[in-house]
């Protein structure tokens, strides 16, 4: 799942992952409030991943995290923020909240997909 509000990247994250299997499925929501009302559905389908922009409008990355690792049903779905922002506040603030790990994203096909193939590779608890 990815949840971010930047089409472009949207994109190039929804190919890359395509370019390293045909078979995954992205599930993509525009903004933290979609993706929590997504996510909170009982009906839905969970994500393996979860790919978290951190500045989105309605309801922003950080609380989005916050939300998902309250939430019993949800809290062991790793999530790895995906972001332009590399402030060290945020990124310690994220991670003791208990981000698996904070990515600058990208602004290249080939490092979205080695990115994807490398995360889908290993096991994270």
């Amino acid at each position: 799942m990815l949840i971010d509000d930047d089409d472009d990247d949207i994109k190039l994250f929804v190919d890359s992952a395509r370019e390293v299997d045909s078979n995954i499925e992205c599930i993509i929501e525009k903004d933290g409030a979609a993706g929590l009302k997504y996510l909170k559905d009982g009906n839905s389908l969970l994500p393996d991943y979860i790919f978290l922009d951190l500045r989105m409008p309605k309801i922003n990355g950080e609380k989005c995290l916050e939300e998902i690792k309250k939430t019993e049903r949800l809290k062991g779905i790793p999530v790895f923020v995906y972001s332009t922002s590399t402030d060290e506040k945020d990124i310690l603030n994220l991670e003791k909240g208990g981000a698996i790990m904070f990515i600058s994203k990208p602004k290249d096909t080939r490092e979205v997909y080695y990115l994807i193939s490398n995360i889908i590779g290993e096991k994270w608890i």
